[in-house]
């Protein structure tokens, strides 16, 4: 007997048996609550290859989104007019270029891209148009384009290759710029020239053997080009390239070892340029160099810091500086003719980012964060003294109330070395002792600043984790006896600055030395991997974001154009003393010792770190039975910049922490 019903949703309608019929009632149930289960959890974008990853919930998802929209915006050009700015940030998955006429109005959006764009300057003369640059996938392999601003129609300029291509310096009258590119064969950064209208004009200008070549400036005259050379992050020096010749000439002594000279530009004096060097001192000081005489005069020695950037007017007759003060910023504005300099006293405690001034020098444009907000675009009167925003950013839904604030701290290390770092504490809600994260930066020459934490805040707030941020031996800002500190055969010496961190932590009565988890990007993930072996009886987990896993194999895949760079501060794999070496240190030969659970994240066409790194370290930890996440975004290169990926990245480790730091 078939049973009839007038209900729609009973399959019986179908003329199927009661059996089937209650076959087919339970499929439909079970495709329903597996639809409803999956429609409940946070899915990997088709780019991520995510392995040993639980189900994450929308719930969480959902929670963590207050701390997940909040965004900033850097200055990237000032047009010529000096009455609109050309800025950099982001509205849907990456930041583009947004143009931006009056304080605080809209922001144009110019380009749509799926890939970040990168810095932009505008043609120097009238301003018609941009040339800016842009990579593939996170592979660094920038490509210059010329952007229409009537039609926001793009044109490639360079070869579209596996080339870098940067360093802009544009004469003066906007026919033409000069750049840098690695294109003649991967690894020399040589000079050319280019017309921007006639791409097909590019020419060589210089060839070089080496990496670290770069654009200083153009003369007035447009005949000689300033050139950079950096060796290391302890040692760089100056070049004058006579243009018409090919005639390249020393400016500093080639022969001087663990100085920085850079950061050059022409001064009104034809014989004089201004520069930034820490030669006989521990820091860098804002100098002018005679180029006859071969004088140097320093001005800001009384400023017991680096001078950490710098910028002259269109005249040379004005120039503002910012200082690196134990992790914050200080601007400062000089005269260039008594060469006398003034703080900027009304400015916000926080981090500057790039300083220019308007064309006719009564402006200077700036980014600027705080411990409190993202960055954004402001705009100093140099009569007056008054600064206007032009930008503000969103912080989506977070509150004053809900950012932890930094604080500076310091402890001593094995040796007695004083390290320092920044602890943002969890929120005054949570009772007893607090999990800590411990957060160390890349580099290794990196510096950890007293900067906005962003979607951190959802650590210290929602979870009750505190986060600490130190800045180990070869942190840069503290002088180039410090920075120095961890080169070659003391690598390791900066892994042991972080164990005297846990000990510091043991100290601490509001933290539970118990549960404390590693944390880095880059150098940092091999300092993080390097902490998993050497204290894993002291940390809960551990999260490798793009780390080195052994420098021998590290060294042989990074692309040429850093591996000598690297090779100078990591220590040279081909001696054969320092490649036993680095197999000790490796932990990809320690994985015996890792004890905790890991989390490995990388993107595939890393540049710097290659995708191998993470793979050969997964694989041996799987193989030896250990607990390792595995995530690996596609199209991303050294650290995610894409949202979708950047917050499927949170989520992960959120769960990985809720797994192994808090339970």
């Amino acid at each position: 007997m078939k049973l009839k019903s007038n209900n729609p949703n009973n399959p019986n309608l179908l003329g199927l048996s009661s059996k089937s019929a209650l076959l087919l009632l339970w499929s439909l149930s079970a495709a329903t609550a597996f639809g409803q289960q999956k429609n409940n959890l946070v899915v990997p974008n088709e780019n991520l290859i995510a392995q040993g990853i639980p189900d994450i919930s929308k719930e969480l998802s959902n929670a963590v989104k207050k701390y997940a929209e909040a965004r900033g915006a850097g200055l990237s050009a000032i047009h010529p007019n000096g009455n609109e700015i050309i800025i950099n940030t982001r509205f849907g998955s990456t930041s583009q270029l947004h143009r931006v006429v009056m304080p605080l109005g809209m922001r144009e959006q110019l380009t749509f891209f799926d890939e970040p764009v990168a810095g932009a300057t505008y043609e120097p003369t009238q301003g018609s148009y941009l040339v800016y640059s842009r990579d593939a996938g996170g592979n660094e392999f920038g490509q210059l384009y010329k952007l229409d601003l009537k039609t926001l129609e793009s044109k490639l300029l360079t070869d579209g290759g596996r080339s870098q291509n940067g360093g802009i310096e544009w004469r003066r009258d906007g026919k033409g710029f000069f750049f840098t590119s690695t294109k003649r064969n991967g690894g020399d950064r040589d000079i050319y020239y280019m017309d921007p209208n006639d791409p097909n004009s590019v020419k060589l200008i210089l060839e070089v053997k080496g990496g670290g070549w770069g654009i200083e400036d153009l003369s007035l005259d447009n005949k000689t080009l300033l050139i950079g050379e950096s060796i290391s992050a302890n040692e760089s020096h100056l070049w004058a390239l006579d243009i018409e010749s090919g005639k390249l000439t020393e400016v500093t002594d080639r022969k001087a070892k663990g100085i920085i000279q850079g950061g050059a530009n022409f001064s009104n004096n034809a014989d004089e340029i201004w520069y930034v060097t820490d030669k006989d001192n521990e820091f860098e000081r804002l100098a002018t160099f005679n180029l006859r005489t071969k004088k140097t005069t320093y001005y800001t020695s009384k400023i017991p810091w680096n001078v950490e950037r710098y910028r002259l007017s269109d005249d040379k007759k004005q120039l503002v500086f910012t200082t690196n003060e134990a992790g914050l910023n200080k601007m400062y504005l000089m005269n260039t003719v008594d060469k006398t300099y003034a703080e900027i006293k009304n400015l916000p405690v926080g981090l500057i980012g790039g300083t220019a001034f308007t064309k006719d020098g009564k402006y200077v444009f700036f980014t600027q964060s705080t411990a409190k907000t993202s960055s954004d675009v402001y705009r100093l009167e140099i009569a007056s003294g008054q600064i206007v925003p032009w930008t503000k950013s969103e912080l989506g839904q977070i509150q004053e109330s809900d950012i932890s604030l930094p604080k500076p701290i310091e402890w001593k290390s094995f040796d007695g070395m004083k390290i320092t770092g920044f602890y943002y504490p969890a929120a005054a809600k949570f009772t007893g002792k607090r999990p800590v994260i411990i957060n160390i930066h890349g580099g290794p020459e990196g510096q950890s600043m007293a900067s906005f934490s962003g979607s951190g805040n959802y650590y210290t707030n929602e979870m009750g984790v505190a986060m600490i941020f130190p800045n180990v031996r070869g942190s840069s800002g503290f002088g180039k006896t410090f920075i120095a500190k961890d080169n070659g055969y003391l690598r390791e010496d900066s892994v042991k600055d972080i164990g005297a961190l846990l000990d510091w932590i043991a100290q601490q009565p509001d933290l539970d030395k118990d549960r404390v988890m590693i944390m880095g990007g880059s150098y940092g993930g091999y300092m993080t991997l390097a902490m998993a072996f050497h204290y894993a009886d002291r940390i809960r987990c551990s999260v490798d974001i793009v780390g080195i896993s052994n420098f021998n194999t590290f060294l042989k895949n990074t692309e040429e154009y850093r591996r000598d760079l690297r090779r100078v501060e990591y220590g040279d794999e081909r001696d054969p003393k320092m490649a036993v070496f680095f197999e000790k240190i490796a932990p990809l030969n320690n994985i015996d010792k890792i004890k905790k659970p890991l989390f490995i994240i990388q993107g595939t066409n890393d540049p710097r770190v290659p995708v191998t790194e993470a793979t050969q370290m997964r694989d041996k930890l799987k193989a030896n039975g250990n607990v390792v996440w595995y995530l690996e975004a596609k199209d991303e290169g050294h650290g995610f910049r894409k949202k979708p990926n950047v917050d499927y990245q949170r989520l992960a480790v959120i769960k990985f922490m809720q797994e192994y730091l808090l339970n």
